[in-house]
Protein backbone atom coordinates (compact mmCIF):
# COMPACT_ATOMS: atom_id res chain seq x y z
CA UNK A 1 0.00 0.00 0.00
CA UNK A 2 3.03 2.60 0.70
CA UNK A 3 4.63 1.86 -2.30
CA UNK A 4 0.74 2.45 -3.94
CA UNK A 5 0.52 5.62 -2.65
CA UNK A 6 4.08 6.78 -2.65
CA UNK A 7 3.76 5.93 -6.80
CA UNK A 8 0.72 8.22 -6.69
CA UNK A 9 2.00 11.04 -5.29
CA UNK A 10 4.97 11.01 -7.27
CA UNK A 11 3.13 11.04 -10.26
CA UNK A 12 0.83 13.90 -8.94
CA UNK A 13 4.45 15.81 -8.40
CA UNK A 14 5.70 14.73 -12.23
CA UNK A 15 2.22 16.47 -12.95
CA UNK A 16 2.40 19.66 -10.95
CA UNK A 17 6.14 20.01 -12.23
CA UNK A 18 4.89 19.50 -16.07
CA UNK A 19 2.02 22.08 -15.78
CA UNK A 20 4.67 24.57 -14.45
CA UNK A 21 7.00 23.93 -16.85
CA UNK A 22 4.87 24.02 -19.87
CA UNK A 23 2.50 26.84 -18.49
CA UNK A 24 3.22 29.85 -20.75
CA UNK A 25 3.46 27.60 -23.61
CA UNK A 26 0.06 26.91 -22.48
CA UNK A 27 -1.02 29.95 -22.26
CA UNK A 28 0.72 31.90 -24.80
CA UNK A 29 -0.06 29.29 -27.49
CA UNK A 30 1.56 31.64 -30.33
CA UNK A 31 0.58 31.34 -34.26
CA UNK A 32 3.58 29.39 -35.49
CA UNK A 33 3.73 31.90 -38.22
CA UNK A 34 3.42 35.44 -38.29
CA UNK A 35 1.06 36.99 -41.13
CA UNK A 36 1.40 40.54 -42.06
CA UNK A 37 -2.22 42.18 -41.93
CA UNK A 38 -3.81 42.99 -45.20
CA UNK A 39 -5.77 46.34 -45.86
CA UNK A 40 -6.24 49.94 -45.77
CA UNK A 41 -3.91 50.44 -42.56
CA UNK A 42 -0.57 51.60 -41.34
CA UNK A 43 1.78 48.85 -40.22
CA UNK A 44 3.87 50.53 -37.91
CA UNK A 45 7.36 49.31 -36.27
CA UNK A 46 7.03 51.26 -32.52
CA UNK A 47 9.29 51.12 -29.85
CA UNK A 48 11.34 48.15 -29.65
CA UNK A 49 10.38 47.22 -32.64
CA UNK A 50 6.51 46.20 -31.78
CA UNK A 51 4.23 45.71 -34.48
CA UNK A 52 0.82 47.76 -34.80
CA UNK A 53 -1.62 48.01 -37.08
CA UNK A 54 -3.19 51.35 -37.04
CA UNK A 55 -5.69 53.25 -38.98
CA UNK A 56 -6.94 57.13 -38.10
CA UNK A 57 -10.64 57.89 -37.92
CA UNK A 58 -11.69 59.18 -40.91
CA UNK A 59 -12.69 62.32 -38.66
CA UNK A 60 -12.31 63.44 -35.03
CA UNK A 61 -13.33 60.70 -33.30
CA UNK A 62 -12.48 57.32 -31.29
CA UNK A 63 -10.11 54.93 -31.88
CA UNK A 64 -10.44 51.46 -30.63
CA UNK A 65 -7.13 49.83 -29.00
CA UNK A 66 -7.65 46.22 -29.37
CA UNK A 67 -6.18 43.48 -27.66
CA UNK A 68 -6.41 40.08 -28.84
CA UNK A 69 -7.05 36.76 -28.02
CA UNK A 70 -3.97 34.21 -26.99
CA UNK A 71 -4.01 31.93 -29.91
CA UNK A 72 -4.40 34.77 -32.17
CA UNK A 73 -2.16 37.78 -33.88
CA UNK A 74 -3.01 41.13 -35.63
CA UNK A 75 -3.73 39.81 -38.87
CA UNK A 76 -6.52 38.32 -37.09
CA UNK A 77 -8.26 40.96 -36.46
CA UNK A 78 -7.28 43.73 -39.26
CA UNK A 79 -11.25 43.26 -40.27
CA UNK A 80 -12.26 45.08 -37.27
CA UNK A 81 -10.41 48.42 -38.53
CA UNK A 82 -12.95 48.23 -41.66
CA UNK A 83 -16.01 47.49 -39.22
CA UNK A 84 -14.95 50.57 -36.69
CA UNK A 85 -14.19 52.62 -40.02
CA UNK A 86 -17.95 52.51 -41.10
CA UNK A 87 -19.26 53.70 -37.60
CA UNK A 88 -16.25 56.64 -37.87
CA UNK A 89 -13.64 55.02 -35.79
CA UNK A 90 -10.35 54.76 -35.56
CA UNK A 91 -8.22 51.59 -35.00
CA UNK A 92 -4.85 50.13 -33.57
CA UNK A 93 -4.10 46.70 -32.73
CA UNK A 94 -0.95 46.50 -30.62
CA UNK A 95 0.93 43.08 -31.01
CA UNK A 96 2.19 40.72 -28.04
CA UNK A 97 6.16 39.73 -27.51
CA UNK A 98 6.58 36.19 -29.20
CA UNK A 99 3.44 37.01 -31.37
CA UNK A 100 3.04 36.90 -34.90
CA UNK A 101 5.33 39.63 -36.65
CA UNK A 102 6.93 39.90 -33.08
CA UNK A 103 8.58 36.83 -32.65
CA UNK A 104 12.03 37.01 -31.86
CA UNK A 105 11.80 40.21 -29.92
CA UNK A 106 10.81 38.51 -26.35
CA UNK A 107 8.89 36.00 -24.88
CA UNK A 108 5.49 36.73 -24.20
CA UNK A 109 4.76 36.65 -20.26
CA UNK A 110 2.14 39.24 -18.52
CA UNK A 111 4.56 41.88 -17.94
CA UNK A 112 5.99 41.52 -21.71
CA UNK A 113 2.14 42.23 -22.78
CA UNK A 114 1.81 45.35 -20.72
CA UNK A 115 5.01 46.62 -21.52
CA UNK A 116 4.05 46.28 -24.91
CA UNK A 117 0.73 48.02 -24.62
CA UNK A 118 2.52 51.03 -22.92
CA UNK A 119 4.44 51.17 -25.73
CA UNK A 120 1.43 51.58 -28.12
CA UNK A 121 -0.65 53.30 -26.51
CA UNK A 122 1.79 56.38 -26.11
CA UNK A 123 2.95 56.19 -29.47
CA UNK A 124 -0.61 56.64 -30.41
CA UNK A 125 -0.95 59.29 -27.86
CA UNK A 126 2.49 60.89 -28.34
CA UNK A 127 3.68 60.65 -31.97
CA UNK A 128 -0.21 60.20 -33.67
CA UNK A 129 -1.93 62.95 -31.76
CA UNK A 130 -4.66 61.27 -30.55
CA UNK A 131 -6.20 62.69 -27.12
CA UNK A 132 -6.16 60.44 -24.14
CA UNK A 133 -9.88 60.93 -24.01
CA UNK A 134 -10.18 59.67 -27.80
CA UNK A 135 -8.97 56.35 -27.18
CA UNK A 136 -11.30 53.26 -26.25
CA UNK A 137 -9.94 49.81 -24.93
CA UNK A 138 -10.92 46.86 -25.90
CA UNK A 139 -9.97 43.23 -25.49
CA UNK A 140 -10.81 39.39 -26.28
CA UNK A 141 -10.06 36.48 -23.51
CA UNK A 142 -6.64 36.50 -22.84
CA UNK A 143 -6.68 39.77 -24.12
CA UNK A 144 -9.11 41.56 -21.46
CA UNK A 145 -6.60 41.23 -19.14
CA UNK A 146 -4.47 43.58 -20.88
CA UNK A 147 -6.91 46.15 -21.62
CA UNK A 148 -8.53 45.96 -17.79
CA UNK A 149 -4.74 46.86 -16.61
CA UNK A 150 -4.37 49.63 -19.31
CA UNK A 151 -7.41 50.81 -17.29
CA UNK A 152 -6.66 50.52 -14.47
CA UNK A 153 -3.11 53.09 -15.00
CA UNK A 154 -5.14 55.07 -16.45
CA UNK A 155 -5.62 54.50 -19.99
CA UNK A 156 -8.44 54.70 -21.86
CA UNK A 157 -12.26 56.72 -21.80
CA UNK A 158 -13.76 53.78 -22.13
CA UNK A 159 -13.50 49.83 -21.86
CA UNK A 160 -14.76 46.70 -23.84
CA UNK A 161 -14.60 43.22 -22.87
CA UNK A 162 -15.14 40.16 -25.27
CA UNK A 163 -15.53 36.93 -23.29
CA UNK A 164 -13.39 38.16 -20.35
CA UNK A 165 -12.39 36.25 -16.77
CA UNK A 166 -12.00 37.39 -13.68
CA UNK A 167 -8.43 36.30 -13.51
CA UNK A 168 -6.09 33.41 -15.18
CA UNK A 169 -6.12 31.16 -12.29
CA UNK A 170 -9.66 31.40 -12.07
CA UNK A 171 -9.62 30.03 -15.66
CA UNK A 172 -6.89 27.31 -15.31
CA UNK A 173 -8.38 26.02 -11.66
CA UNK A 174 -11.76 24.91 -14.20
CA UNK A 175 -9.75 22.88 -16.76
CA UNK A 176 -7.15 21.73 -14.34
CA UNK A 177 -9.96 21.10 -11.29
CA UNK A 178 -6.94 18.22 -9.33
CA UNK A 179 -3.79 20.00 -10.21
CA UNK A 180 -3.12 23.58 -7.61
CA UNK A 181 -3.37 25.72 -10.67
CA UNK A 182 -3.57 28.78 -7.96
CA UNK A 183 -0.08 28.30 -6.91
CA UNK A 184 1.43 27.14 -9.80
CA UNK A 185 0.60 29.65 -12.41
CA UNK A 186 3.29 32.79 -13.04
CA UNK A 187 0.80 34.93 -14.88
CA UNK A 188 -2.27 35.85 -13.46
CA UNK A 189 -3.94 38.68 -15.28
CA UNK A 190 -5.99 39.47 -12.38
CA UNK A 191 -8.72 41.42 -13.27
CA UNK A 192 -10.91 40.87 -10.55
CA UNK A 193 -8.47 42.70 -8.22
CA UNK A 194 -8.38 45.54 -10.83
CA UNK A 195 -11.52 46.35 -10.99
CA UNK A 196 -12.18 48.39 -8.68
CA UNK A 197 -9.20 50.98 -9.86
CA UNK A 198 -11.33 50.86 -13.23
CA UNK A 199 -13.81 54.12 -13.21
CA UNK A 200 -14.86 54.37 -16.79
CA UNK A 201 -17.80 52.99 -18.59
CA UNK A 202 -16.91 49.19 -19.76
CA UNK A 203 -18.89 46.89 -21.97
CA UNK A 204 -19.04 43.68 -21.36
CA UNK A 205 -19.74 41.16 -23.66
CA UNK A 206 -20.00 36.92 -23.41
CA UNK A 207 -21.38 33.95 -25.17
CA UNK A 208 -23.63 31.99 -23.12
CA UNK A 209 -21.86 29.05 -24.60
CA UNK A 210 -18.94 29.73 -23.85
CA UNK A 211 -16.54 26.67 -23.74
CA UNK A 212 -13.40 28.23 -23.18
CA UNK A 213 -14.22 30.54 -20.08
CA UNK A 214 -17.37 30.30 -18.69
CA UNK A 215 -20.16 33.43 -18.74
CA UNK A 216 -20.09 33.21 -14.95
CA UNK A 217 -16.45 34.56 -14.59
CA UNK A 218 -17.71 37.44 -17.05
CA UNK A 219 -20.35 38.22 -15.19
CA UNK A 220 -18.87 37.72 -11.74
CA UNK A 221 -16.10 40.74 -13.36
CA UNK A 222 -18.93 42.78 -14.53
CA UNK A 223 -20.24 42.67 -10.90
CA UNK A 224 -16.81 43.95 -9.57
CA UNK A 225 -16.85 47.13 -12.17
CA UNK A 226 -18.04 50.31 -11.17
CA UNK A 227 -19.76 51.20 -14.31
CA UNK A 228 -20.69 48.27 -16.49
CA UNK A 229 -23.11 46.84 -18.75
CA UNK A 230 -22.93 42.96 -19.06
CA UNK A 231 -24.38 41.93 -22.30
CA UNK A 232 -25.34 37.64 -22.81
CA UNK A 233 -25.20 36.72 -26.40
CA UNK A 234 -27.66 34.01 -26.30
CA UNK A 235 -26.07 30.72 -28.27
CA UNK A 236 -22.68 32.42 -29.03
CA UNK A 237 -19.23 30.47 -28.14
CA UNK A 238 -16.04 31.58 -27.36
CA UNK A 239 -14.84 32.28 -30.77
CA UNK A 240 -17.85 33.00 -32.72
CA UNK A 241 -19.50 36.32 -30.91
CA UNK A 242 -18.89 38.25 -33.84
CA UNK A 243 -21.43 36.18 -35.39
CA UNK A 244 -24.04 37.72 -34.02
CA UNK A 245 -25.94 40.65 -35.28
CA UNK A 246 -26.41 41.97 -31.52
CA UNK A 247 -22.49 42.45 -30.64
CA UNK A 248 -21.72 44.93 -33.36
CA UNK A 249 -25.66 46.35 -32.30
CA UNK A 250 -24.25 47.09 -29.29
CA UNK A 251 -20.47 47.62 -29.49
CA UNK A 252 -20.56 50.62 -31.56
CA UNK A 253 -22.94 53.18 -30.15
CA UNK A 254 -20.92 52.28 -26.70
CA UNK A 255 -17.13 53.11 -28.56
CA UNK A 256 -18.81 56.10 -30.43
CA UNK A 257 -19.92 57.17 -26.90
CA UNK A 258 -23.30 57.14 -27.78
CA UNK A 259 -24.12 54.59 -25.04
CA UNK A 260 -21.97 54.34 -21.99
CA UNK A 261 -24.14 51.62 -20.65
CA UNK A 262 -23.13 52.68 -16.70
CA UNK A 263 -24.66 54.95 -14.48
Amino acid sequence: MAIVLGAIVALYLLLCWLLYAAQRRIVFPAPAVGRTPAGTFELLRIDGGTPMLFRPPPARGPVVVYFHGNGEQIADSAWLADLFARAGAGFAAIEYPGYGLARGLGEPSEKALFDAAERGIGHLVEHRGIPRGDLVLAGQSLGTGVAMEMAARGHGARVLLLCPFTSLPDVGARIFPFLPVRLLLQDRFDSATRAAGVKVPVLVVHGTDDELIPVELGKKLAARLPRSRFIAVAGAHHNDLWHFDEVEAEVVPFVLGKRDDAP
